[in-house]
């Protein structure tokens, strides 16, 4: 996963402002990795709700403490200029296969369709990493 961040403030999250990342983003989309589809996610409004973590433990018929996604936590930490940082990140584990069954049958995946905040998306990587370059905050999942 990746994430394109920048702390300078006219230009946080601007892909542009870190050549390196911007280049290694575009021969990721020119190369054969960007076949198949993939989950984005944007954990900038993630509330924390688990509700894609139940949905896909409900999903994938699994038993206690396995997960295909699981929701982590970072932070609270008090950044320099007094504010607070807390994120939550919905973080695919090895179990994860993009709901392979829902997704055969034309449906998204269950944690895509039960996330409250509207943070993930499901659907060609290509056009996933193209979105994820414009905003900061954002990690692209690609099953192998």
């Amino acid at each position: 996963m990746s994430e394109l961040n920048c702390q300078n403030k006219e230009t946080k999250g601007k892909a542009a402002a870190f050549p390196q990342a911007r280049e290694g983003l575009e021969r990721l989309l020119k190369s054969e990795e960007t076949s198949g589809n993939g989950l984005l996610i944007d954990y900038e409004y993630c509330t924390g709700c688990h509700a894609c973590e139940v949905a896909c433990i409900k999903e994938l018929n699994l038993g206690p403490n396995q997960y295909g996604l699981k929701l982590l936590e970072d932070g609270p930490r008090k950044m320099a200029d007094g504010k607070w940082d807390l994120n939550y990140v919905p973080f695919p584990t090895s179990l994860c296969d993009l709901c392979k069954d829902r997704t055969a049958e034309g449906k998204i995946p269950s944690c895509v369709q039960h996330c409250q905040s509207l943070v993930m998306s499901y659907g060609p990587v290509k056009e996933l990493a193209e979105k994820m370059a414009r905003k900061p905050k954002m990690v692209l999942f690609t099953p192998k």
